[in-house]
């Protein structure tokens, strides 16, 4: 059973249909576009349209370059998709799920991004801490992809 205090979510309104942001959800070369906290950079390597299951690698940086292997764990084509973020080096820690649920409304999509960190593991009291951050973060990254796909 999930702790309400282990997932937050944002969600907003975006004038557009649910196929067009789920495509650029699905696709990892477009994250950095999108991420509202400044820390994602590129993939490590040439990146294909997700799945469930797929794994890629996301070149990062707070402070310090690092690389999190993600892992596909959630998806529904057009109406959900959520990814497990795993240190490269030390898989015991991480674990976090960013997830993406779209709904279409009339002439609109409601999207809806959580951050939920009921799987995580190694750090989790210290990274319950930032639920706030996290939150702010994911106000900014729906804000660029209505930008991006109202363009």
């Amino acid at each position: 059973m999930t702790d309400a205090n282990e997932v937050v979510s944002v969600e907003r309104v975006i004038p557009a249909p649910p196929e067009k942001i789920f495509d650029l959800l699905a696709d990892p070369a477009r994250h950095r576009e999108i991420d509202g906290s400044g820390t994602v950079r590129d993939p490590s390597e040439k990146s294909e349209r997700l799945k469930l299951g797929s794994t890629f690698d996301m070149k990062m940086k707070m402070g310090i370059p690092y690389t999190m292997r993600n892992t596909v764990v959630e998806f529904e084509e057009n109406r959900k998709i959520a990814w497990q973020p795993r240190p490269k080096r030390f898989k015991k820690f991480g674990g976090r799920i960013w997830r993406y649920e779209l709904e279409p409304v009339e002439g609109a999509t409601l999207v809806r991004e959580s951050w939920d960190i009921s799987q995580e593991t190694g750090m989790k009291s210290l990274v319950a801490k930032g639920g706030s951050h996290a939150a702010k973060n994911m106000e900014k990254t729906l804000e660029r992809i209505e930008e991006i796909v109202t363009r």
